[in-house]
């Protein structure tokens, strides 16, 4: 059936008002724009009821909601625990050893240098020997008056090298050095100038000991190595202050080991270290270090048969200069071993000549009156005879060993008694006659050491 629109329109106001009469009240009243709403959607809900009888319209019907998969969730679970489980491992479990780069010696203890971190091995040990050892390298410088043809006085200037061996001012040198100074001032690494006061010297070995007065300060010193354990073929550094240059470093290894030098004729080198490293004049008295930066010899020497370099030069050995140092800084004097003999080398046509048992060794000439060859029952010549144009004593003993070392001519048994103490006890092998025999012999102090 149609209707007016009119008609409908009447219809829906009349149960519209019905449906205002019996809502239920809010418990708060819309205001503003949410009363307008809640109005406007009350009308359209009672018309839409008119229209369609038994249809609910206006209550907020429940959405329902998609079933979600449980997969995600297991997902998101396990990854949680695995990222829960390294945490605790890595907080709590057992942790790999770290590998910690080597911190070169020099720098322990210290910031480095930003400019070390170019360097090579080999630049590396060179730039730490340096810095340790350079601080305690002396520049000795010495003054003397000598006397010209006209016996004018001469004011003549030497400088050398030295190191200081005791914090307490004790500083080793060459005895070449300082011989004959009326004067001697100091110039250590840190410029600091000192005067110095000779200690005392053995000069058949060219070692000097010089002191200065650091007025309470405690300098820096290098430590003294092991001579008898070096090899041919180590690495050796040198510093000292050639012809003027102070703090200078050259660098090089060990050529030969127990070398024979004589640098004069009261001087001889026993044992030399012969090395490569450049030693030039002002280099005297300085120190031989090893890559650990300990000195192992003093620099003495150098092979020049042009005037020039000719890269081979020789140093005491540091095990010598030791035991001078020691009796000089304890007793103001040297304590050599002595045996009390005078003897000559045989040669072959000497040993021929006088009819002796062996080809080498020393013939004992002469014995010291009360020494202790003399106490040990050694025998010197009885008679006289002429070898050449000298006049020698024969028919005493030939010495042919000392500890069992061999003894071919007065340079050995030097080097055999050098390393030797006054009251050490040795034995003695000679022929007497043809006859073998090894005597005891209690060393003695040699006299005006």
């Amino acid at each position: 059936m149609l209707r007016s629109a009119s008609t409908v329109r009447a219809r829906s106001r009349k149960y519209a008002n019905k449906w205002k009469r019996s809502r239920p009240s809010c418990a708060v009243p819309p205001r503003g724009p949410e009363l307008g709403r809640a109005t406007a959607a009350g009308n359209v809900a009672a018309h839409l009821s008119i229209l369609f009888p038994g249809i609910e319209f206006g209550r907020k019907m429940p959405m329902a909601t998609p079933k979600l998969s449980n997969r995600p969730r297991i997902l998101v679970a396990a990854l949680l625990l695995i990222l829960g489980a390294y945490w605790v491992g890595a907080r709590w479990g057992p942790r790999q050893p770290e590998t910690v780069g080597a911190v070169p010696s020099g720098l322990v203890g210290g910031k480095g240098d930003p400019r070390d971190s170019g360097l090579t091995d080999e630049e590396t040990i060179n730039v730490r020997v340096y810095r340790q050892a350079s601080p305690a390298v002396a520049n000795v410088l010495t003054k003397a008056t000598e006397y010209d043809f006209f016996m004018e006085p001469v004011a003549v200037e030497g400088a050398g090298s030295g190191f200081v061996i005791d914090p307490r001012g004790y500083i080793l040198t060459n005895f070449h050095v300082v011989e004959g100074a009326q004067s001697i001032e100091v110039v250590l690494g840190d410029r600091s100038r000192y005067a110095a006061k000779f200690v005392g010297a053995d000069r058949r070995n060219d070692v000097a000991l010089i002191k200065v007065d650091a007025k309470g300060k405690q300098l820096a010193s290098v430590p003294l190595g092991d001579s008898g354990t070096l090899q041919v073929g180590q690495k050796v550094l040198a510093i000292g202050n050639p012809f003027g240059w102070e703090s200078t470093l050259t660098t090089g290894v060990i050529s030969a080991l127990r070398r024979t030098v004589q640098t004069s004729e009261t001087t001889f080198i026993d044992e030399a270290i012969q090395t490569d490293a450049a030693i030039n004049r002002g280099n005297s008295g300085g120190p031989l270090l090893n890559s650990r930066g300990e000195v192992i010899g003093i620099n003495s020497a150098i092979y020049t048969p042009t005037g020039t370099t000719a890269g081979i030069g020789f140093a005491i050995p540091i095990n010598t200069a030791k035991l001078i140092a020691h009796d000089l800084m304890t007793e103001g004097r040297v304590r050599r071993a002595f045996l009390g003999v005078q003897t000559l080398p045989i040669g072959g046509w000497l040993a021929d000549a006088l009819d002796l048992p062996v080809k080498e060794g020393l013939l004992v000439e002469t014995v010291t009156r009360g020494g202790p060859a003399e106490h040990a029952g050694l025998h010197g010549g009885d008679r006289t005879a002429l070898a050449g144009m000298r006049r020698i004593a024969i028919g005493g003993d030939v010495i042919v060993a000392v500890d069992g070392q061999r003894v071919a001519n007065n340079l050995d048994l030097n080097v055999l008694l050098n390393k030797k103490r006054p009251d050490d006890k040795v034995t003695v092998t000679i022929y007497r006659g043809g006859q073998k025999m090894d005597v005891p012999v209690t060393l003695g102090d040699r006299p005006g050491s």
